[in-house]
Formats: C-alpha cells, structure tokens, sequence
C-alpha cells in the first residue's frame, strides 16, 4: 500500500480502514495527532502538509494495531482527563469522561463543606492517577493519598504524578487497607463494579485489553461498594465526604449501603451527563 503523503490523505484512507473493523471513528484523528505531535485546531490548520516517511509509517502501523482491537489510547499511550494527558497501558483502566463528572462534583462538595480548611483526601483504587492527581491539581492545597491493589497500577500512577509534578503519596494494598490507620476528610472511588454476568455483553476491546481486576466485582458488581461503606466508618473524621463512581443500574443500592452506615448523613445519587445515575455522594456532618 502507498503510504498518505499528506494529512488528508491519512485521513482519507485510515478512516473507512478502521471502519470495517467496527472500530471507533475518531481514532485516526486521535491516533494522527499523536504522531504529528498537535492539537485538533492545529491538525485542521495543516490538513494538506505532508507527512514525513517516518511519520507516515508510524502512523500506519498505529492504525493497524486499533484495527486488530488495541484500543486507541492503549495505541498511542495516553488519554485525556480533565484537559490533561494521563499516561495509560494494559496494566489500568482508561479514564472515562463520566469519571470527569466524579471529580467535578466532588470539587464542589469539598468547597461547600470545608471552604479553605485543610482536606484529606484518599482516592481508593486510583489505577492511572487520574481522580487523586486531578484533585490536586484543581485544588493544590489538598493532602492527597492514592491507593491501588496493583502495584503495576500504582507504577502508572507514579509516573503520571510526576509527569504532571504533582505531589501525592502512594500506597498498594486492598480497598482500605492502606489507609486504615489514618483519618480522613475525603474518601472518592471509582472502583470495579461490572458483575460477572456483564461479561458477554462488553466489547472485546475492554475485554481483551483492560485488566480485568479493575472491571468486575462480585456480588453483581457491588462488593467494594458495601465494604467500603462499612470500612469507612472507623476512618472518616467529621465533616466529611465519600463519592463513589457508580454503574447506571446500582444507584439504589450503594445509596442504600452508606445510609446504613452513615444514619445521620445526606446521601445522593448524581446522574451523568447523559441522564443516568453514576455518583454517589456521602456528605457527613
């Protein structure tokens, strides 16, 4: 196959190539930026300047390997939270834009509860960084904590910290384990909450490729939920807050998990953009 010469050309052919494959129709912009190194305005701006030899060849291989069913972000190495590159591979979780939502909302709990006091935060099962290192650095006074039962997660982790220069510390072990001789002001989580059953019904991008420890949970998907809201107990100092990421389907449930640890607490179930529950808020007077 003659290699694209120009960006158009790229486009041309990698777009309808990807097509067949059932893949995402983004990906060969998404993946052509990378290689030329330039944002979507400035890859518009330049659509008819040519490729390098070397650009085109990498280029066409990364189109390839989505093709087969790498996803796109594992392909070029990163994904974009909250306006930043966070460094990804096989090892975490792909950050979602409804997690974006978990850290917004969580943003303005912790100003309407606290204001200017110092906070306490642990993100639980932080996989890429991206809740915990995004916190701090929206709001850079806070004394963050992630945690990870992986430790190669936790190596992403680490070096998305320090790409983006931010400091944190980091801790492997199970759900609570790692903090569970400290108190804490906030507690967020989006930890693994897809039920066994689920599996037929994903695609064979996150199946074949996302680590299946951050995905599935027993108990239809809602056992880190339960035992973080009866582990939290002994841990949350007052006021305090617990969010959670949610599946669409479990908002009842987990609500139901934290009233009853937390009686006295205002507990709420946030919708995502798209008009499904994906939060759960714990605020603790």
């Amino acid at each position: 196959m003659k290699m694209p010469r120009q960006a158009y050309d790229a486009l041309t052919w990698a777009t309808p190539f990807l097509q067949q494959y059932g893949r995402e129709e983004n990906a060969a912009r998404l993946i052509l930026q990378h290689v030329l190194g330039c944002s979507y305005s400035s890859l518009m701006q330049h659509l008819y300047d040519e490729l390098t030899p070397a650009q085109s060849a990498e280029f066409d291989a990364l189109v390839k390997e989505h093709a087969i069913g790498r996803p796109v972000q594992y392909c070029i190495g990163y994904e974009e939270f909250y306006g930043r590159k966070f460094t990804v591979n096989e090892s975490v979780l792909i950050p979602r834009p409804e997690t974006e939502e978990l850290v917004y909302y969580a943003l303005q709990k912790i100003e309407a509860l606290f204001g200017d006091a110092p906070v306490k935060l642990a993100d639980i099962g932080t996989g890429s960084g991206a809740i915990g290192l995004t916190m701090k650095l929206e709001r850079p006074s806070l004394d963050v904590t992630l945690t990870d039962l992986s430790e190669r997660a936790m190596d992403v982790a680490i070096y998305n910290a320090k790409k983006l220069d931010v400091t944190a510390r980091f801790a492997v072990g199970d759900l609570t384990e790692p903090i569970a001789n400290e108190q804490w002001d906030v507690i967020l989580s989006n930890p693994p909450y897809i039920a066994f059953d689920e599996l037929p019904l994903m695609s064979e991008l996150v199946l074949e490729h996302e680590p299946h420890t951050a995905l599935f949970a027993a108990e239809d998907g809602l056992k880190l939920y339960r035992r973080l809201a009866e582990e939290s107990v002994a841990l949350m100092k007052r006021p305090a807050l617990i969010g959670v990421e949610i599946g669409y389907a479990q908002g009842a449930a987990v609500k139901a998990f934290f009233e009853h640890h937390f009686p006295t607490a205002r507990v709420s179930v946030i919708q995502d953009i798209n008009g499904k529950d994906r939060m759960v808020f714990c605020e603790i007077a």
